[in-house]
């Protein structure tokens, strides 16, 4: 019973890390219910103008692309970075009116392999995604890379103490002490303000990082 709970746990772990096949379908509804109330957060503290350029980064089930295409207007663009390609695809069926007037613009790639050029984004948001990136530094200089100096680079993470109680997260996650990250955002160049954000089932906390 052991193992098989254990092979249960992993594929759901791998699920959230990389949503695919059947499985993902149902994961990226979940992903969306549950990560709604950190993505509008992190949207807003993006404090996006209309007409600039922003990114999600790992978007996962989608819910963070139209807030952002709200936020840009119709003269902005968004670009939505996924490692994922059946997610990829899912948003492509979703968003094919905002592809087709270019003001979405869906890429595949990694934290750590964005295909953006430098100081190309007034704001990136990537909510839930740094548990399954092994070098948080590497991730937090390409992130910084690609926003524009005084931009804003906002990172959503769950605490990681709450996160520690989840059957799931002891297969693939891993759970970093918030100061952790903002170390490797100031090492990246990068000014940050921490803030805890209410009103979500697991509590919150988002890094708004301001690259130099």
């Amino acid at each position: 019973m052991n193992s098989v709970r254990a092979r249960l746990l992993s594929t759901l772990a791998g699920q959230l890390g990389n949503p695919h096949g059947v499985l993902g379908k149902g994961v990226a509804f979940v992903l969306n219910r549950s990560n709604r109330a950190a993505i509008t957060g992190a949207v807003a503290a993006a404090c996006l103008a209309p007409g600039g350029a922003a990114a999600d980064v790992g978007f996962g089930g989608g819910a963070g692309l139209p807030l952002l295409l709200d936020r840009v207007g119709a003269g902005g663009v968004v670009y939505g970075v996924e490692i994922s390609p059946d997610m990829l695809a899912r948003a492509r069926a979703s968003h094919r009116g905002d592809l087709d007037a270019g003001r979405l613009r869906l890429l595949e790639g990694s934290l750590t392999a964005l295909p953006l050029p430098d100081d190309s984004l007034d704001a990136a948001i990537t909510v839930n995604t740094v548990y399954f990136v092994p070098d948080l530094a590497a991730a937090c200089a390409e992130l910084a890379r690609v926003v524009r100096p005084g931009g804003r680079l906002v990172i959503g993470i769950g605490d990681p103490g709450a996160m520690a109680k989840l059957p799931f997260t002891s297969y693939g996650f891993t759970l970093r002490p918030v100061p952790d990250v903002i170390a490797a955002l100031e090492q990246a160049g990068c000014a940050v303000e921490h803030r805890r954000l209410a009103g979500t089932p697991i509590p919150h906390h988002l890094l708004v990082a301001t690259p130099r």
